[in-house]
């Protein structure tokens, strides 16, 4: 497993449609934010929770098509389905490798970026506690919606579709989180929410991603 997340690190470094992509759009979105909405401070520091958010999430899924389609097409992932290694093993390190490609550049870009949005010094340290916590549940359900789109043309649209709807949860408890840290309230109940997703994601889908990828490859 370590070698698999070891040659998939690289490719995904290598190749950087990972997290130069991820990172370059959500810094698009945040300084094009205050050109839409106006400058005001007050307005940037009350929508910037759920704007970093929303930036975030919209880019983990530039990349979703990228965990299994390359492997796919170029016969990596029927190695992959006959070696050792069950195929649950390998969806959660394709999980993970998306994860420290994506979420987490973001999650560590994230407070440079809430300074664009005016947000309170207090609510940082739960940002960057709820991409931390809450990134994890977006790279396994993305890494879900690859397995069940898997083979399909312009299947990254298919994706979005699918997995946008499984991501309401992580977003809501996520924004509320940092919400709450930047008016001075306790965000540990959201925070919770979001470990308690991200626990049940590791725990779940994994199994449901090999399924999907059996059903695909047979």
């Amino acid at each position: 497993m370590i070698a698999l997340l070891r040659r998939d690190l690289a490719l995904a470094l290598r190749s950087g449609g990972g997290f130069g992509l991820a990172l370059a759009f959500f810094l698009i979105l945040v300084v094009l934010i205050p050109f839409g909405v106006g400058p005001e401070g007050e307005l940037l520091s009350r929508i910037a929770p759920g704007v970093l958010w929303v930036g975030a999430l919209l880019a983990c899924l530039l990349s979703l098509d990228r965990i299994f389609q390359l492997d796919f097409e170029d016969g990596s992932l029927d190695l992959l389905a006959c070696s050792p290694l069950p195929l649950e093993g390998v969806a959660l390190i394709k999980a993970l490798t998306h994860w420290l490609t994506t979420g987490l550049p973001l999650a560590i870009a994230a407070p440079f970026l809430g300074i664009f949005l005016n947000l309170p010094q207090d609510a940082i340290f739960w940002l960057v506690s709820s991409l931390a916590v809450g990134t994890p549940a977006l790279s396994l359900i993305g890494a879900f919606g690859a397995a069940l789109t898997i083979g399909l043309k312009r299947g990254g649209l298919l994706i979005s579709l699918l997995v946008l709807p499984l991501y309401v949860p992580t977003l809501i408890f996520g924004a509320d989180c940092v919400r709450r840290g930047a008016e001075g309230l306790a965000a540990t109940t959201p925070l919770l929410f979001l470990a308690g997703i991200t626990a049940g994601c590791i725990a779940a889908l994994p199994f449901a991603t090999a399924a999907a990828l059996r059903a695909n490859l047979r």
